[in-house]
């Protein structure tokens, strides 16, 4: 036999046992997944929680949130409802907890592992008079119906508020922001994406930046002391602008174009 066809050989058996080891794998890891540890839940879950004041903290590390100011609420008591389904080859029981800590609602999920796959998701309704704090690390949050001061931060994840009138500050360090609002201050932050205003009654101000991505404002019809600046983008602005306005606008885009536009 000579030296090629040895060589041969072995490389022929070399790329089948590769084959069959890379086989074996995916076979072991989906039987894995089949009996591991799992959780589903098809029904929501459903609790209440005491408030003691007038403000809210809404504390997340991992879920999507939707926030509703409610009429219907009883004063002094918030009601949450949760969805989570989760899978955990190998590793400890996927779960998510729910606290309340004086007036700081503390929400966390654990999933962790090989082969981990979880979701959760929040619904919080809130009563009226109540202004809420948000800080999410990695979640969508969405928001309506607040009259009183509502303040989002996000890490990862998008921020989508409307039918709202209290003042507004919604900061994310990577997804988009988007409101429909009337509220009379706005103040909006976007490190990587793009950002979307409209609103319905004449602000006192308007102070909205992103690093990386689009801004648009539209107001309605009036006069605005307008501040604007873009490093890398085009820049139109058809408002009506008069220096000496108490309806003052600032925007501010790193990268992105920048429309300041009227609405109605």
């Amino acid at each position: 036999m000579t030296r090629t066809t040895r060589t041969t050989r072995t490389t022929r058996t070399a790329r089948t046992r590769a084959l069959a080891l890379a086989g074996a794998t995916a076979v072991l890891v989906a039987g894995l997944s089949a009996c591991g540890a799992s959780a589903a839940d098809d029904d929501p879950e459903h609790r209440s929680f005491d408030l003691p004041g007038r403000t809210l903290t809404i504390d997340s590390d991992d879920s999507a949130l939707e926030i509703v100011a409610s009429e219907g609420n009883s004063p002094g008591r918030i009601e949450v409802t949760r969805w989570f389904r989760g899978t955990v080859a190998i590793g400890s029981d996927p779960k998510v907890t729910w606290t309340m800590e004086g007036d700081r609602l503390v929400l966390r999920e654990k999933c962790s592992g090989i082969v981990a796959d979880c979701a959760a998701k929040h619904r919080i309704e809130v009563p009226r008079g109540v202004s809420v704090k948000v800080e999410e690390k990695d979640g969508s949050v969405r928001a309506r119906g607040f009259r009183e001061a509502l303040s989002i931060r996000t890490t990862d994840g998008s921020v989508h508020v409307t039918d709202s009138s209290g003042p507004l500050e919604l900061r994310t360090g990577d997804g988009s922001v988007r409101a429909e609002v009337s509220s009379r201050t706005v103040r909006t932050r976007s490190g990587d994406g793009s950002v979307r205003l409209e609103l319905g009654a004449v602000p006192d101000l308007v102070d909205s930046r992103s690093g990386d991505g689009s801004l648009t404002i539209g107001l309605p019809r009036a006069s605005y002391r307008v501040d604007t600046s873009t490093g890398d983008g085009g820049e139109d602005v058809s408002v009506p602008r008069d220096d000496s306005s108490s309806h003052v606008v600032t925007a501010r885009t790193g990268d992105g174009n920048l429309t300041v536009r009227t609405v109605n």
